[in-house]
């Protein structure tokens, strides 16, 4: 299994270039099966979570072309992805394959839209919570579909179509909103999605779907409406930036110190982020080209920080904000309102020498001048990247094993990290 090394103390200097948002990718992936044509994503992540959605979708039918290099094409461009499901074959997506990546039991939105039934394993992937599927469940209910739940498969049935319904989650969910949305888009009617995540990610998909042919009114607030249409087309879309991978980046410079220029990002998919780094004492100048961001000499300041969903901050970047704060000048207070048991790098931040304590959701962070590198080891996507904000900053050498997680979420994260400086390698199993 491989491991990354990193030697820390260095500043960071340079330029990282963004990639594709992997949260955005994969449900746009997920679309395709809503079409005979063909559709066509730019600026898609290399990443292990994709490659397992490719071979996920390609069990249903899906027929998965990738462009290769053209001249002129920097390492970190993302690939284009052709998927055209003119036949799907499969209506079943087995537990071997959902339970690598929760993300993938969206298909069954798209399959009982276009399909009339699916079958969908219930899901596994990261630990950091139960996350259930029952919003999901229910909002398929609201459109007319069957549900039974049978030896871990969710056993989904709607013959006659869809129709058209109102959908009120009682509280936001991203994977509900782009269920319902996929969904929705081939219903016999209207559907209204009340309290619909705003998630970038989700505006993002809504936006393809438009390309595609469907008929969404409230793109980008908490109110959708959509009007059914009998069949979508092909379409062209890029991949909106990925705004966690930018805010894991700002944290790591904000950590090291340096000063690095954060290629492509929009700085208002992460403005709640961009501010908590500021009261931090990091200086974050918005440009034609991304985000610069700089601290040189200036300490880290102690910054109170609670996640909430978009536009507040997000639970995706917690553990890189909780890696920074082990070194402010002062307490700081971390309240996590989203994701239940999502305090897991608590113990590996401390064999850095962090001090760190836990009050229900919320984790107390007392800063440190001084971390030491240590052997630690990644327990999910998030929590892995954290590890190497504080391996950054940490005297000596730190080992971090099972970074297979890293895989999951960050393209070429040591070509990236090492190209401005940081004392950064792979060491393959």
């Amino acid at each position: 299994m491989d491991r990354i090394r990193i030697v820390g103390g260095g500043k960071l200097n340079g330029t990282i270039p963004i990639s594709g948002a992997k949260n955005a990718a994969l449900p746009l992936m997920i679309a395709s099966l809503l079409t005979p044509e063909t559709l066509i994503l730019e600026n898609v992540p290399r990443l292990s979570d994709v490659r397992m959605l490719k071979r996920i979708l390609g069990n249903h039918g899906v027929d998965v072309t990738v462009n290769g290099k053209r001249p002129g094409d920097a390492a970190t461009d993302g690939e284009v992805v052709k998927l055209n499901a003119a036949e799907i074959v499969d209506t079943t997506a087995p537990y071997e394959l959902v339970s690598q990546m929760r993300a993938s039991f969206w298909v069954i939105g798209p399959l009982i839209a276009r399909m009339g039934e699916a079958k969908v394993s219930l899901p596994g992937g990261c630990a950091i919570g139960t996350r259930p599927v029952d919003l999901l469940i229910m909002a398929l209910e609201r459109l007319g579909v069957a549900i039974d739940i049978e030896g871990g498969y969710v056993i989904a049935r709607a013959p006659k179509g869809l129709r058209g319904g109102e959908i009120v989650f009682p509280k936001v969910t991203v994977g509900g909103t782009h269920t319902a949305l996929m969904a929705a888009v081939l219903a016999q009617g209207t559907t209204l999605i009340r309290n619909a995540a705003r998630e970038p990610e989700v505006t993002d998909l809504a936006e393809c779907l438009v390309k595609m042919g469907a008929r969404i009114k409230g793109i980008g607030t908490s109110e959708l409406e959509i009007e059914g249409v009998a069949r979508l087309g092909g379409a062209r879309h890029r991949v909106l930036p990925d705004r966690i991978e930018a805010g894991t980046y700002a944290f790591a410079t904000a950590m090291a110190g340096g000063d690095v220029q954060l290629q492509g990002v929009q700085p208002h998919l992460l403005q709640a982020a961009l501010d908590k780094l500021a009261e931090a004492g990091a200086e974050v100048t918005p440009n034609n080209e991304g985000i610069r961001i700089r601290r040189n000499g200036a300490g880290i300041a102690p910054v109170d920080m609670t996640t909430e969903a978009f536009p507040g901050f997000p639970t995706d970047l917690q553990a890189q904000f909780m890696a920074l704060m082990t070194r402010a000048g002062g307490t700081s207070r971390i309240t996590e309102t989203i994701f239940e048991n999502r305090f897991m790098h608590v113990q590996e931040l401390a064999r850095f020498g962090a001090r760190i304590r836990l009050e229900g959701d919320a984790a107390i962070v007392e800063g440190t001048e001084t971390l030491k590198g240590a052997p630690v080891m990644a327990t999910d996507l998030r929590a892995s990247v954290s590890l190497v904000i504080a391996a950054l900053a940490a005297e000596g050498e730190t080992m971090i094993n099972r970074v297979y997680h890293l895989d999951r979420g960050f393209e070429a994260l040591e070509t990236k990290l090492g190209a401005c400086g940081a004392a950064i390698e792979r060491i393959r199993a």
